[in-house]
């Protein structure tokens, strides 16, 4: 797939999700298959640039080529503004967001809200084309609810507007996550554009990627909630889409050293007592589907330094590999 000067391969995208894909993230999924990783939202607002959690969301500093990042907002100028200072902190794509279904988000009149008002969003999305000599991408939902899915029409609106790709979330605001995406409004969007279209929603299998492409013709898949403890899910995918066979699933060894390596990196992007805190969401991810969670969630609790949290998760999956029931006692 080609966004202006940028081929993405392969074909399978981290979603941006707030508070999840922070630079350590998007670091390990590209390092386990992604073609591309998008930053998790930043605000268009610059009275918070400057603070620490804007600097953080803002790094990117050693990230492969192309970084994209996602901005959101409701006034056109505004946007244009944070468009320009994230190119030039270093964003080679600018993604707008017209597709978070938050409350804090859509109260505010940003996200999905947007797509209430189409006049509005020509107007943002002109303001940004032309603010920045970068591809622009917008991701957006299939409507605001079951009876106002005027996706196609938004979707006709960003490419004439000179929206390079086009990422569609197969729900509608209203249905938040609930229910199950549809991904027949994603074929009848990329029937109509030109421009590459993403398709979005519940894509957490290599044969529901491989499904979903084949279903709108899509020429990506974007991946959100799946990878949330779950990053080799990329080369999972990867894999299907070349060769159509299944790799098998990592092991303990393997989770165990994949997770101490992204615990390394939060500590040190973070700093402490920050990156111990935030690394336990991701603690609790990569547990929640394994029968031991409980336990291994009382570890996630219990950490409260960085050398603490390394230990005692080595520990614990060490006393797994191990099968050493005792220890397992132990540790937990």
């Amino acid at each position: 797939m080609q966004i202006g000067p940028y081929r993405i391969a392969p074909q399978v995208i981290l979603a941006p999700m707030a508070g999840v894909t922070d630079k350590p993230f998007r670091l390990l999924c590209k390092q386990l298959g992604a073609g591309l990783a998008v930053s998790e939202m930043t605000t268009s607002d610059p009275r918070f640039w400057n603070t620490s959690k804007s600097r953080h969301r803002m790094d990117h500093l050693g990230e492969p080529d192309p970084v994209s990042v996602q901005i959101a907002g409701t006034e056109p100028q505004v946007m244009a503004d944070a468009a320009r200072h994230n190119v030039d902190h270093g964003a080679q794509l600018i993604d707008i967001n017209m597709g978070c279904p938050a409350k804090k988000v859509c109260n505010a009149w940003a996200g999905s809200a947007l797509m209430r008002d189409e006049l509005l969003v020509a107007r943002i999305v002109s303001a940004v084309v032309q603010a920045v000599d970068v591809p622009v991408t917008l991701k957006i939902r299939t409507g605001w609810d079951t009876d106002n899915r005027n996706a196609p029409a938004i979707a006709r609106i960003a490419e004439d507007s000179g929206v390079a790709a086009l990422a569609v979330h197969g729900r509608t605001r209203d249905q938040q996550y609930a229910g199950s995406a549809e991904y027949d409004t994603i074929a009848q969007i990329k029937s109509m554009l030109k421009i590459p279209v993403i398709a979005n929603g519940d894509i957490d299998s290599p044969r529901k990627a491989a499904w979903v492409l084949r279903h709108t013709g899509a020429d990506a898949v974007m991946v959100g909630r799946a990878a949330q403890g779950r990053p080799w899910i990329f080369r999972e995918i990867v894999h299907f889409l070349a060769s159509g066979e299944l790799l098998p699933a990592p092991t303990l060894a393997e989770i165990r050293d994949i997770l101490l390596a992204h615990l390394q990196a939060v500590h040190a992007f973070y700093g402490e007592p920050a990156g111990v805190r935030i690394a336990r969401k991701h603690l609790g991810w990569y547990a929640k589907d394994r029968p031991e969670n409980l336990a291994f969630r009382a570890i996630v609790n219990r950490a409260e330094t960085a050398r603490a949290q390394l230990q005692l998760t080595g520990d614990y999956f060490d006393a797994l590999i191990t099968g050493d029931a005792a220890e397992l006692q132990a540790v937990a």
